[in-house]
């Protein structure tokens, strides 16, 4: 049985960071990719980074390039989404998921496998 359990969330102030983490266990890793998506309210899901488990370039958002990093620990089965210069409308709950190694990261529909998400918001 697959798990993706997400941590790190809150409230931080805006130019702030934080890190989410997300634990992952019931998956050959090798054949997975994973990402993070967020879900705004009132709005629909996005695609916020992805990269393939076992390495190479990760994908990103335009909205988060250059402020977001997406990294995982293979040997802690641990993916995680380094965010900083955070801003008002970064606020919402974001999801890790897992999908097929080879699948479009930037695509929401691909991902099999979804924590229960973690709420983000960035406020004064």
């Amino acid at each position: 049985q697959v798990h993706m359990v997400e941590s790190g969330g809150g409230l931080v102030q805006p130019g702030g960071s934080l890190r989410l983490s997300c634990a992952a266990s019931g998956l050959t890793f090798s054949t997975y990719g994973v990402g993070w998506i967020r879900q705004a309210p009132g709005k629909e899901r996005e695609f916020v980074a992805g990269m393939s488990w076992s390495g190479g370039s990760p994908y990103y958002a335009d909205s988060v390039k250059g402020r977001f990093t997406i990294s995982r620990d293979k040997d802690k089965n641990t993916v995680f989404l380094q965010m900083n210069s955070l801003n008002p409308e970064d606020t919402a709950v974001y999801y890790c998921a897992a999908a097929r190694y080879g699948s479009t990261y930037t695509n929401i529909r691909a991902y099999e496998y979804w924590g229960q998400g973690t709420q983000v918001t960035v406020s004064s």
